[in-house]
Protein backbone atom coordinates (compact mmCIF):
# COMPACT_ATOMS: atom_id res chain seq x y z
CA UNK A 1 0.00 0.00 0.00
CA UNK A 2 2.87 2.30 0.70
CA UNK A 3 4.55 1.57 -2.99
CA UNK A 4 1.56 2.20 -4.31
CA UNK A 5 0.61 5.45 -3.02
CA UNK A 6 4.31 6.32 -2.94
CA UNK A 7 4.05 5.53 -7.36
CA UNK A 8 0.87 7.89 -6.99
CA UNK A 9 2.37 10.74 -5.58
CA UNK A 10 5.47 10.71 -7.99
CA UNK A 11 3.09 10.65 -11.04
CA UNK A 12 1.65 13.75 -9.81
CA UNK A 13 4.54 15.48 -9.39
CA UNK A 14 4.57 18.57 -11.31
CA UNK A 15 0.54 18.94 -11.61
CA UNK A 16 -0.45 21.94 -10.89
CA UNK A 17 -3.38 22.24 -7.98
CA UNK A 18 -6.83 22.77 -8.91
CA UNK A 19 -7.28 26.39 -7.05
CA UNK A 20 -10.68 27.10 -5.06
CA UNK A 21 -12.66 30.07 -6.47
CA UNK A 22 -11.57 33.28 -4.37
CA UNK A 23 -15.57 33.79 -3.16
CA UNK A 24 -15.45 30.34 -2.04
CA UNK A 25 -14.24 28.75 1.59
CA UNK A 26 -14.02 25.24 2.24
CA UNK A 27 -14.47 24.84 5.65
CA UNK A 28 -11.61 22.59 7.48
CA UNK A 29 -14.11 20.43 9.77
CA UNK A 30 -16.59 19.22 7.14
CA UNK A 31 -14.51 19.96 4.02
CA UNK A 32 -18.21 21.73 2.28
CA UNK A 33 -17.72 24.95 0.27
CA UNK A 34 -19.53 27.86 1.41
CA UNK A 35 -19.85 31.54 -0.38
CA UNK A 36 -17.04 33.72 1.27
CA UNK A 37 -19.51 36.22 1.98
CA UNK A 38 -21.53 33.82 3.87
CA UNK A 39 -19.15 32.83 5.82
CA UNK A 40 -17.78 36.48 6.61
CA UNK A 41 -21.13 37.59 7.46
CA UNK A 42 -21.77 34.36 10.23
CA UNK A 43 -18.47 35.68 11.84
CA UNK A 44 -16.46 33.20 10.16
CA UNK A 45 -18.69 30.06 11.53
CA UNK A 46 -18.98 27.16 9.21
CA UNK A 47 -23.05 27.67 8.50
CA UNK A 48 -22.99 23.74 7.80
CA UNK A 49 -21.28 21.99 10.93
CA UNK A 50 -20.87 24.92 12.96
CA UNK A 51 -16.70 25.03 13.06
CA UNK A 52 -15.54 28.24 14.12
CA UNK A 53 -12.29 29.42 12.48
CA UNK A 54 -9.80 31.28 13.93
CA UNK A 55 -9.91 35.32 14.02
CA UNK A 56 -7.23 37.90 13.54
CA UNK A 57 -7.20 40.36 16.29
CA UNK A 58 -8.60 43.23 14.11
CA UNK A 59 -11.79 40.88 12.91
CA UNK A 60 -12.64 40.38 16.88
CA UNK A 61 -12.29 43.78 17.53
CA UNK A 62 -14.44 44.90 14.81
CA UNK A 63 -16.90 42.19 15.61
CA UNK A 64 -16.95 43.43 19.51
CA UNK A 65 -16.59 46.88 19.64
CA UNK A 66 -18.70 49.60 18.84
CA UNK A 67 -17.87 51.10 15.65
CA UNK A 68 -15.10 53.77 15.95
CA UNK A 69 -14.31 53.08 19.74
CA UNK A 70 -11.40 51.29 19.81
CA UNK A 71 -8.36 53.08 20.78
CA UNK A 72 -4.65 50.98 20.21
CA UNK A 73 -2.30 51.23 22.93
CA UNK A 74 1.37 50.78 23.00
CA UNK A 75 1.60 49.40 19.10
CA UNK A 76 4.91 51.13 18.88
CA UNK A 77 6.62 48.40 21.27
CA UNK A 78 8.50 46.49 19.19
CA UNK A 79 10.13 42.66 20.35
CA UNK A 80 13.98 42.69 20.48
CA UNK A 81 16.31 39.67 20.74
CA UNK A 82 17.65 39.44 23.97
CA UNK A 83 19.10 36.11 23.20
CA UNK A 84 19.99 36.38 20.29
CA UNK A 85 18.18 33.79 18.66
CA UNK A 86 19.31 33.03 15.28
CA UNK A 87 16.82 34.14 12.45
CA UNK A 88 14.81 35.50 15.40
CA UNK A 89 14.48 39.44 14.12
CA UNK A 90 13.68 38.55 10.44
CA UNK A 91 11.40 35.75 11.55
CA UNK A 92 9.40 38.71 13.72
CA UNK A 93 10.30 41.75 10.86
CA UNK A 94 8.21 38.85 8.20
CA UNK A 95 5.13 38.33 10.60
CA UNK A 96 4.53 41.85 10.77
CA UNK A 97 4.73 42.29 7.44
CA UNK A 98 2.13 39.49 6.66
CA UNK A 99 -0.19 40.03 9.57
CA UNK A 100 0.49 43.70 10.00
CA UNK A 101 0.91 43.69 13.68
CA UNK A 102 3.45 44.75 15.19
CA UNK A 103 3.34 41.99 17.89
CA UNK A 104 1.03 38.72 18.94
CA UNK A 105 -1.10 40.80 21.46
CA UNK A 106 -3.50 44.00 20.59
CA UNK A 107 -4.35 46.29 23.11
CA UNK A 108 -6.16 49.20 24.03
CA UNK A 109 -9.33 51.05 24.97
CA UNK A 110 -12.82 50.76 23.42
CA UNK A 111 -16.38 50.46 24.08
CA UNK A 112 -18.59 47.51 23.96
CA UNK A 113 -23.26 48.62 24.36
CA UNK A 114 -21.51 52.10 24.96
CA UNK A 115 -19.69 50.47 28.09
CA UNK A 116 -16.11 51.28 28.47
CA UNK A 117 -13.73 48.49 28.72
CA UNK A 118 -9.45 47.97 28.33
CA UNK A 119 -9.27 45.45 26.01
CA UNK A 120 -6.90 42.89 24.58
CA UNK A 121 -7.10 40.20 22.06
CA UNK A 122 -4.17 37.65 21.16
CA UNK A 123 -3.76 36.67 17.33
CA UNK A 124 -2.60 33.56 16.47
CA UNK A 125 -1.27 34.81 13.06
CA UNK A 126 1.85 35.87 14.90
CA UNK A 127 3.79 33.04 15.83
CA UNK A 128 1.05 31.08 17.60
CA UNK A 129 0.35 34.00 19.93
CA UNK A 130 3.50 32.73 21.90
CA UNK A 131 4.01 34.66 24.84
CA UNK A 132 7.14 37.01 24.89
CA UNK A 133 8.35 39.73 26.38
CA UNK A 134 6.59 42.84 24.72
CA UNK A 135 3.17 40.44 25.01
CA UNK A 136 3.68 40.49 28.60
CA UNK A 137 4.52 44.26 28.46
CA UNK A 138 1.62 45.35 26.73
CA UNK A 139 -0.90 42.98 28.74
CA UNK A 140 0.78 44.37 32.24
CA UNK A 141 0.15 47.65 30.54
CA UNK A 142 -3.32 47.27 29.79
CA UNK A 143 -4.34 45.96 33.28
CA UNK A 144 -2.02 48.83 34.66
CA UNK A 145 -4.25 51.57 32.83
CA UNK A 146 -7.75 49.50 33.66
CA UNK A 147 -6.51 49.97 37.26
CA UNK A 148 -5.97 54.15 36.85
CA UNK A 149 -9.01 54.44 35.20
CA UNK A 150 -11.45 52.04 37.03
CA UNK A 151 -12.56 50.14 34.23
CA UNK A 152 -13.22 46.17 33.36
CA UNK A 153 -10.77 44.35 31.22
CA UNK A 154 -12.14 41.91 28.44
CA UNK A 155 -9.04 39.72 27.39
CA UNK A 156 -9.52 36.98 24.33
CA UNK A 157 -6.52 34.72 24.71
CA UNK A 158 -5.16 32.34 22.26
CA UNK A 159 -1.40 30.49 22.45
CA UNK A 160 0.91 28.25 22.48
CA UNK A 161 2.41 29.24 25.27
CA UNK A 162 5.96 30.81 26.46
CA UNK A 163 7.75 31.64 23.14
CA UNK A 164 11.27 29.82 23.08
CA UNK A 165 13.06 32.61 21.49
CA UNK A 166 13.47 34.27 24.26
CA UNK A 167 13.96 31.99 27.13
CA UNK A 168 13.46 32.95 30.77
CA UNK A 169 12.57 36.66 29.75
CA UNK A 170 9.25 35.07 28.15
CA UNK A 171 8.39 33.08 31.56
CA UNK A 172 8.95 36.09 33.35
CA UNK A 173 5.95 37.44 31.81
CA UNK A 174 3.28 35.15 33.40
CA UNK A 175 4.48 36.41 37.02
CA UNK A 176 3.85 39.93 35.72
CA UNK A 177 0.97 40.26 34.11
CA UNK A 178 -0.32 37.90 36.98
CA UNK A 179 0.57 40.48 39.24
CA UNK A 180 -0.83 43.39 36.90
CA UNK A 181 -3.82 41.39 37.22
CA UNK A 182 -3.96 40.74 40.63
CA UNK A 183 -3.90 44.27 41.45
CA UNK A 184 -6.86 44.66 39.15
CA UNK A 185 -8.90 42.86 41.19
CA UNK A 186 -7.84 44.08 44.62
CA UNK A 187 -9.40 47.70 43.35
CA UNK A 188 -12.40 45.35 42.82
CA UNK A 189 -12.49 45.75 38.96
CA UNK A 190 -13.97 43.38 36.63
CA UNK A 191 -11.61 40.82 34.60
CA UNK A 192 -13.25 38.32 31.93
CA UNK A 193 -11.24 36.13 29.65
CA UNK A 194 -12.57 34.60 26.81
CA UNK A 195 -10.96 31.41 25.86
CA UNK A 196 -10.12 30.89 22.16
CA UNK A 197 -8.83 28.12 20.85
CA UNK A 198 -6.42 27.17 21.14
CA UNK A 199 -5.33 28.75 24.57
CA UNK A 200 -2.04 26.67 25.90
CA UNK A 201 1.14 26.25 27.64
CA UNK A 202 2.06 29.30 30.11
CA UNK A 203 -0.98 31.64 29.37
CA UNK A 204 -3.12 28.69 30.45
CA UNK A 205 -1.09 28.82 33.70
CA UNK A 206 -1.63 32.96 34.17
CA UNK A 207 -3.51 35.38 33.31
CA UNK A 208 -5.81 33.35 31.39
CA UNK A 209 -7.55 31.65 34.72
CA UNK A 210 -7.54 34.80 36.32
CA UNK A 211 -10.84 36.18 35.15
CA UNK A 212 -13.68 36.91 37.51
CA UNK A 213 -15.62 35.37 34.75
CA UNK A 214 -14.04 32.78 32.05
CA UNK A 215 -16.29 32.28 29.14
CA UNK A 216 -14.63 29.84 26.22
CA UNK A 217 -15.54 29.63 22.58
CA UNK A 218 -17.33 26.05 21.11
CA UNK A 219 -14.51 23.42 20.99
CA UNK A 220 -11.73 25.23 21.85
CA UNK A 221 -8.70 23.80 22.47
CA UNK A 222 -7.85 24.78 26.45
CA UNK A 223 -4.62 22.85 28.19
CA UNK A 224 -1.33 23.39 29.60
CA UNK A 225 0.67 21.02 28.24
CA UNK A 226 -0.01 18.82 25.31
CA UNK A 227 -2.24 15.44 25.34
CA UNK A 228 1.14 13.39 24.12
CA UNK A 229 3.31 14.37 26.57
CA UNK A 230 0.95 14.33 29.15
CA UNK A 231 -0.04 10.40 28.26
CA UNK A 232 3.66 9.84 28.45
CA UNK A 233 3.69 11.29 31.47
CA UNK A 234 1.63 9.20 33.35
CA UNK A 235 1.58 6.56 31.39
CA UNK A 236 -1.93 5.81 30.41
CA UNK A 237 -4.34 7.28 28.06
CA UNK A 238 -6.72 10.19 28.44
CA UNK A 239 -10.29 10.98 27.91
CA UNK A 240 -12.48 11.71 24.73
CA UNK A 241 -12.81 15.24 24.31
CA UNK A 242 -9.63 16.48 27.07
CA UNK A 243 -8.61 19.74 26.86
CA UNK A 244 -11.93 20.87 24.79
CA UNK A 245 -13.62 23.79 26.21
CA UNK A 246 -16.82 21.44 26.96
CA UNK A 247 -14.30 19.52 29.06
CA UNK A 248 -12.79 22.23 30.68
CA UNK A 249 -16.43 23.71 31.42
CA UNK A 250 -17.54 20.28 32.60
CA UNK A 251 -14.64 20.38 35.32
CA UNK A 252 -15.08 23.31 36.65
CA UNK A 253 -12.45 25.51 34.72
CA UNK A 254 -14.86 27.53 32.38
CA UNK A 255 -18.05 29.38 33.74
CA UNK A 256 -20.06 29.13 29.99
CA UNK A 257 -19.16 28.53 26.43
CA UNK A 258 -20.50 31.09 24.43
CA UNK A 259 -21.31 31.13 20.43
CA UNK A 260 -19.59 33.68 18.61
CA UNK A 261 -22.69 35.14 17.31
CA UNK A 262 -23.83 35.38 21.03
CA UNK A 263 -20.40 36.96 22.80
CA UNK A 264 -21.34 40.37 22.41
CA UNK A 265 -24.65 40.46 23.42
CA UNK A 266 -23.24 38.33 26.41
CA UNK A 267 -20.23 40.52 27.25
CA UNK A 268 -23.02 43.48 27.10
CA UNK A 269 -24.90 41.79 29.84
CA UNK A 270 -22.02 41.02 32.03
CA UNK A 271 -20.61 44.39 31.65
CA UNK A 272 -23.93 46.13 32.54
CA UNK A 273 -24.20 44.37 35.67
CA UNK A 274 -20.62 45.75 36.50
CA UNK A 275 -21.86 49.23 35.42
CA UNK A 276 -24.89 48.86 37.72
CA UNK A 277 -23.11 47.31 40.48
CA UNK A 278 -20.42 50.12 40.71
CA UNK A 279 -22.68 53.07 40.70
Amino acid sequence: MFKKNRNIAKELEGVPEVEQPKDVVVCKRCKNEVLRENYQRNLYVCPLCGHQSRMSAPQRIEMLCDEGSFKEHDRRLRTLNPLKFKGYTDKIENLHQQTGLTEAVVTGCAKIGGMPVAIGVMDARFLMASMGSVVGEKLARLFEYATRKKLPVVLFTASGGARMHEGIFSLMQMAKVSAAAGKHSQAGLLYITVLTDPTTGGVTASFAMQGDIILAEPRAVIGFAGRRVIEGTIGSKLPAGFQSAEFAQDHGFVDKIVPRGELKETLQRILALHVGHHK
